[in-house]
């Protein structure tokens, strides 16, 4: 599949906008990857990872937090505790890390461009999903301040059953899907990791991937499309 950036009124040349055009007739839901799509959290992650590196005197960096993104959090655990050596178990890990997420995760601000979108889709009569790998505590401390998460039908988390199997096998969004009662090819997915780009991809749905500024583009040419932010997504 070739990779297509968006570009001015539906001009795949990478310097401007992509426009729903492009999907229009094709596409009958919207599903939305979370942390990097829809709210900024990566920051908080990565700040609650160094602090509990600290005491070790580990560095941390995005070759090695690229490689978590999107993936279940005992997955994203043991990466991080590879690459650095670190005399920890992914259970140790992630419970030194809970306190600083627990307090991080509230001021959470939204992405650029991710409240109009959700808004103007919303009033287009179109089903909205989350499909986000954070377990469903950590979904609702994220989300607390944030009322606009009222406009989603569904909200699947990694830690919810139907999700076997985490990013990239297809799970949570095949389970996004069933919860808005559409088939997955109808669906529009918003992602932000190659992980989740290739779930997206192998449930069958259509792409768009939003890379964050340190990562390597051509990792993300399996998605239909590519832009910058949600800014640049016109209806």
């Amino acid at each position: 599949m070739e990779t297509r950036a968006a570009g001015p009124s539906g001009d795949r040349s990478g310097n401007g906008r992509w426009s729903w055009s492009d999907v229009a007739g094709d596409v009958e839901a919207v599903i939305f990857d979370m942390d990097g799509v829809l709210l900024d959290t990566e920051k908080l992650y990565t700040e609650a990872t160094l602090r509990v590196l600290e005491p070790y005197g580990k560095q941390f960096d995005w070759s090695i937090k690229s490689r978590m993104m999107g993936r279940a959090p005992l997955v994203s655990a043991q990466v991080l505790i590879e690459a650095l050596d670190l005399p920890l178990t992914p259970e140790e890990f992630l419970e030194a890390k809970r306190p600083w997420l627990e307090r991080l995760f509230p001021t959470c601000e939204p992405m650029a461009g991710a409240v109009e979108l959700v808004e103007r889709l919303s009033a287009r009569g179109l089903p909205l999903a989350v499909a986000t790998s954070s377990e469903r505590t950590y979904f609702e401390r994220k989300t607390q301040n944030h009322p606009w998460f009222a406009r989603f039908h569904a909200v699947i988390c990694g830690s919810d059953p139907e999700v076997e199997r985490h990013k990239p096998a297809p799970d949570i969004f095949l389970a996004a899907a069933r919860r808005l009662g559409m088939k997955p090819e109808a669906c529009l997915v918003f992602e932000d990791s190659v992980a989740g780009v290739e779930g997206a991809l192998a449930a069958g749905a259509k792409v768009v991937a939003i890379p964050a500024p340190q990562a390597d583009r051509a990792l993300f040419r399996g998605a239909h499309w590519v832009v910058e932010s949600l800014r640049d997504v016109v209806l």
